[in-house]
């Protein structure tokens, strides 16, 4: 039988404001990405692949403070930072300061694919 161990790290600090009914979302929006990724790798998918799809999932929901969720510059624009890193293949990739991409950590694994000049 496959072990595994998972830890959600749903973005970094709380709004002091946050209404409830958006706690109480987010609360519930992580027993759903346990279950995907449980699911995802049940079926065989890679350590890596549900990485890529959990984080995606996070940038994606509003009740997280990652991704297009993200605390705002001091001029009230988002930019946005992801790295991945596969220990196996000891590869890494990171992009830092995106504002145009929906998910940066598929950008920062498409950087991770790019050949080393």
């Amino acid at each position: 039988m496959a072990r595994w161990a998972i830890a959600i790290h749903d973005g970094a600090g709380v709004d002091p404001n946050l209404p409830e009914h958006r706690q109480e979302g987010a609360k519930r929006a992580k027993w759903v990405l346990a279950r995907c990724l449980l699911d995802l790798l049940r079926a065989g998918a890679t350590a890596l692949d549900v990485v890529e799809a959990v984080v995606r999932e996070l940038e994606t929901d509003p009740c997280f403070n990652s991704g297009r969720g993200s605390a705002l510059t001091r001029a009230g624009a988002v930019e946005m930072e992801a790295s991945i890193m596969d220990g196996r293949g000891r590869r890494c990739g990171a992009v830092s300061g995106v504002s145009t991409v929906r998910n940066p950590v598929s950008l920062a694994r498409r950087v991770m694919g790019l050949p080393i000049p």
